[in-house]
């Protein structure tokens, strides 16, 4: 028996076209967690739970010196510094400390080397049986804390040199406060290196100024004046002003905003 075809209803409905790729959302199994199995979420605050590793390819590992000196730096604007301590920030201008040094340089103290000339010379002026040429003992400066503290006591320093990093600061303290008592004038400079070269040393603390050439009294009076102008004049002036006490960039924008906030306040009071 030959089946009949039966005709299909053409008006029938319409498929509905497949959603896209995107739009498939795979349903993710659900994880099933232990109960046993406690959360410990980490805290990454100072001298909390470790870092985790980070790309270090753009930062700089600054040695400890350095790190000090900014931390030091930091804390001395921070902190509210005494103005015994702060009178150490405030030193001589370029020019005047450029002139001065000049001036030093012509009586700087004779190397060990020259020492050691001088005295091998007078040895063999000795051995040969000649008579000695005694030469006058030379116009230099005093060095360290002990020789110019001497120096400015029996009033013989006509000025004194301290440097204003000197570590630690109670070695070279007291002496603006003694050079005004006893009526010598008195600077500070920028740098203990710089004096340091000017004896032969690393480092030096102060030096002073005893006796002059009679060439040098005209350029050694011209610094004193303006050396009496800016430091021994102004000393109550100094002795009154505290240094830091500056609050840093966040500190300083939080109080901003507080500011702003209370001023707010105040105006819609003021409206209603």
């Amino acid at each position: 028996m030959v089946q009949k075809k039966v005709a299909k209803n053409k008006k029938g409905k319409k498929k509905i076209a497949a959603a896209p790729v995107i739009a498939q959302r795979k349903e993710e199994p659900k994880k099933v967690e232990n109960p046993l199995i406690e959360k410990r979420s980490k805290n990454f605050g100072i001298g909390q739970d470790i870092q985790p590793k980070r790309d270090l390819y753009r930062f700089v590992r600054w040695p400890k010196c350095v790190r000090l000196q900014r931390q030091k730096a930091v804390l001395q604007t921070r902190l509210k510094v005494p103005p015994p301590i702060n009178q150490f920030s405030q030193t001589l201008d370029k020019q005047t400390a450029v002139n001065l040094f000049k001036l030093l340089d012509k009586y700087r103290p004779e190397t060990k080397l020259a020492k050691k000339q001088r005295l091998k010379e007078r040895a063999e002026q000795r051995a040969k049986g000649e008579e000695e040429k005694v030469k006058k003992r030379p116009n230099v400066i005093k060095q360290g804390t002990n020789s110019v503290t001497t120096a400015i006591e029996q009033k013989k320093a006509s000025l004194v040199i301290i440097a204003h990093d000197v570590d630690p600061i109670e070695l070279v303290i007291f002496l603006p406060t003694l050079c005004r008592k006893m009526g010598v004038p008195y600077c500070i400079i920028k740098g203990k290196s710089r004096l340091g070269r000017l004896v032969h040393r690393k480092t030096c603390s102060c030096v002073a100024l005893t006796t002059t050439n009679s060439e040098d009294k005209n350029q050694l009076n011209k610094l004193l004046e303006a050396i009496k102008t800016n430091f021994n004049d102004r000393f109550e002036e100094i002795r009154r002003h505290w240094g830091g006490g500056l609050v840093g960039v966040k500190s300083a924008a939080k109080i901003a905003k507080l500011e702003k906030a209370k001023a707010r306040e105040a105006a819609q009071k003021v409206a209603v």
